[in-house]
C-alpha cells in the first residue's frame, strides 16, 4: 500500500524541484517544520501587490514534502493570495475529509497535486506533504501585511500543529 504514495511520478517530482535558491531580499520568510517527522520547508516570498512574483525554497523533508514542494515551485510565481490559499484549502480537503483533488482551480493550472491524493490513506503522512502550503499561505499573508502596514515582518516558523 505505501507503493501507492511513493510512486515513480512522486518520487520524479520530488527528485526535480525548481527554484530552490533562497530569496536575497523576500518580503516574507516562514519556515514550516512537521513534528511527526521532522520535515522542514522554509519558503521566501516576493508579491506585488497581492501576487507572488519571487519565489525560493530550501526543502528538507521526505519524498511527500518535497513532492508538494515541487509542484508548489512550477505554478506559484504568477499566482494570487486568494489562489494560494484556496489551493491549500483544497489539499486539506483532499487529505483530511475525503475531497476531491485541486485539479479544476484556474482552469486545471494545479492539476498536478492529483498525484498526492493516495496519501489520504495515510494520516501520518498528511503533515509533511502539506508543509509547503502551511509555510506559502502563512508568507504571502505576512508579506501582504508588511505592504499594508509599511513595516519589515520577521522570519516565521510554524509548526504542523501552528506557530511556534
Amino acid at each position: 500500500m505505501l507503493n501507492e504514495i511513493y510512486n515513480t511520478r512522486i518520487l520524479k517530482l520530488a527528485a526535480d524541484i525548481p527554484l530552490t535558491e533562497r530569496l536575497a531580499a523576500p518580503d516574507a520568510t516562514v519556515t514550516a517544520v512537521s513534528k511527526l517527522c521532522g520535515s522542514k520547508v522554509t519558503v521566501d516570498v516576493k508579491m506585488d501587490g497581492d501576487t507572488v512574483v519571487g519565489y525560493g525554497a530550501d526543502i528538507k523533508a521526505c519524498a511527500l514534502g518535497q513532492a508538494s514542494s515541487s509542484i508548489m515551485a512550477r505554478h506559484v510565481i504568477g499566482a494570487t493570495a486568494a489562489e494560494l490559499h484556496e489551493v491549500g484549502r483544497e489539499m486539506r480537503r483532499m487529505l483530511k475529509e475525503s475531497g476531491e483533488p485541486p485539479r479544476d482551480i484556474l482552469g486545471g493550472k494545479w492539476a498536478d497535486l492529483e498525484v498526492l491524493e493516495p496519501v489520504r490513506d495515510f494520516k501520518a503522512r498528511h503533515a509533511s506533504t502539506l508543509l509547503v502550503f502551511d509555510a506559502v499561505e502563512e508568507a504571502v499573508d505576512e508579506a501582504m501585511e508588511k505592504q499594508r502596514s509599511g513595516t519589515q515582518a520577521a522570519p516565521a516558523t510554524l509548526t504542523s500543529t501552528g506557530p511556534v
